[in-house]
C-alpha cells in the first residue's frame, strides 16, 4: 500500500477518534435530554467507523494511530467552546465536525490508491452515515 493511502486512512481514523472524543463531551452535557438518544446512536457510528478504518490500516500491513491528533485538539476547542454558549452552540459544533468529517470523506475518494474496498465503505457506508448524522443534527438544532 502506499504511503499516500495510509496516510488518508489514518487521517480519516484520526477524525473519527476526535468524532468519538467530541460525542463523549457531549453526552455526558445533555443527560437524557430529547435528542440525547440520537447522541449516544452517533457515537456508537463514529466508534464502529473508527474500528473499521483501524482494521484496513493493518489489512494493508500497517500500523493504524493511536489518538485523534490535531483533530482531537481541534474538536475539545470547539466542545469546550459549545459548553460556554449552550446546548444550541453544542449542537452546531458537532453539526461541524460532521460537515468537516464529511469533507475529509470524499476527499479521500480523490487517493486513486487506496484499495477498492476502502472505496466502497467510504462512498457505502461512511459518506451516508455521515449525511445522516447531518441530518438529525440539523434536527435537533430545529427543534431547540
Amino acid at each position: 500500500m502506499a504511503q499516500t493511502s495510509t496516510d488518508t486512512l489514518n487521517s480519516l481514523l484520526r477524525g473519527e477518534l476526535a468524532a468519538t472524543e467530541t460525542y463523549q463531551q457531549a453526552m455526558a452535557k445533555v443527560d437524557d435530554e430529547p435528542g440525547a438518544a440520537d447522541l449516544r446512536r452517533i457515537h456508537l457510528h463514529h466508534r464502529e467507523a473508527a474500528n473499521t478504518l483501524r482494521q484496513h490500516v493493518r489489512s494493508q500491513g500497517c500500523e493504524p494511530d493511536h489518538g485523534s491528533g490535531a483533530w482531537g485538539v481541534f474538536a475539545k476547542a470547539i466542545e469546550g467552546t459549545a459548553k460556554v454558549f449552550g446546548n444550541t452552540a453544542a449542537l452546531r459544533a458537532l453539526r461541524q465536525g460532521e460537515q468537516s468529517g464529511l469533507n475529509s470523506y470524499e476527499k479521500a475518494l480523490d487517493d486513486e490508491s487506496l484499495p477498492p474496498e476502502c472505496t466502497n465503505l467510504i462512498r457505502s457506508t461512511l459518506i451516508p452515515q455521515t449525511r445522516e448524522h447531518i441530518a438529525i443534527l440539523d434536527r435537533l438544532i430545529e427543534s431547540k
